[in-house]
């Protein structure tokens, strides 16, 4: 398999690099124990409860892409700690990462609480996701009892998002807020009807609306 190296620390003292070199060291040899191919090995000096590290982004735009199969770390607190520690783990879990640690010579053996954790995480995520759908389909029931036709934008459902400028009907923003729905209904409809806008850009193109 393909693996991630990630080693840090969590000052920028002189001593600690030290520190950076034998946790490599050792993740180096776990992963010949285990014929692993490194794609690449991240060091990097930032608090464990800080979750917005560049080494931490490099290291999940692998998984994400596939160029990268197992994560190896010293330990588990090498990843992150707290509230950090358990984001990334459920991240991970998500991506399908294996992790191997030098200090079990092995898979990561997570403890009771991190489990439970973990499930709790997972169980507040899958409701997330039914409210948010049950909301998209709420907005929807409201603008076509307002007289919203969403046959008229059944093409946009095959169109990818993520073009720099949006484009989806003002014109029905406009309309749907005179019928009094809010930003996030109309954000909500929209979404459903294949345009993938937040409420914040309906909000702002709605204003921009207005100016003109």
């Amino acid at each position: 398999m393909r693996a991630i190296i990630y080693c840090r620390v969590s000052t920028d003292k002189k001593i600690q690099e030290t520190s950076l070199q034998r946790q490599k060291e050792e993740l180096m040899k776990l992963a010949g124990a285990y014929h692993f191919t490194v794609a690449e090995c991240i060091e990097e000096q930032a608090s464990g409860y800080e979750i917005s590290r560049e080494g931490v982004f490099r290291m999940l735009d692998y998984f994400s892409d596939e160029r990268a199969d197992c994560l190896l770390i010293q330990d588990e607190t090498r990843l992150g700690r707290g509230n950090t520690k358990i984001a990334l783990y459920h991240q991970l879990r998500k991506l399908d990462v294996n992790i191997y640690t030098s200090l079990y010579e092995g898979e990561l053996e997570l403890s009771e609480a991190d489990s439970m954790l973990l499930q709790i995480v997972s169980i507040v995520e899958e409701y997330q996701r039914k409210i948010h759908n049950a909301k998209i389909k709420r907005g929807m029931k409201k603008a076509v009892e307002n007289g919203f036709d969403p046959s008229k934008n059944l093409s946009n459902r095959n169109k990818a998002p993520g073009k720099e400028r949006k484009e989806f009907p003002i014109e029905e923003v406009v309309r749907l807020r005179q019928h009094e729905l809010t930003f996030r209904e109309i954000a909500d409809t929209l979404n459903g009807l294949g345009h993938s806008v937040s409420k914040a850009t309906v909000h702002r193109r709605y204003q921009e609306y207005l100016d003109t």
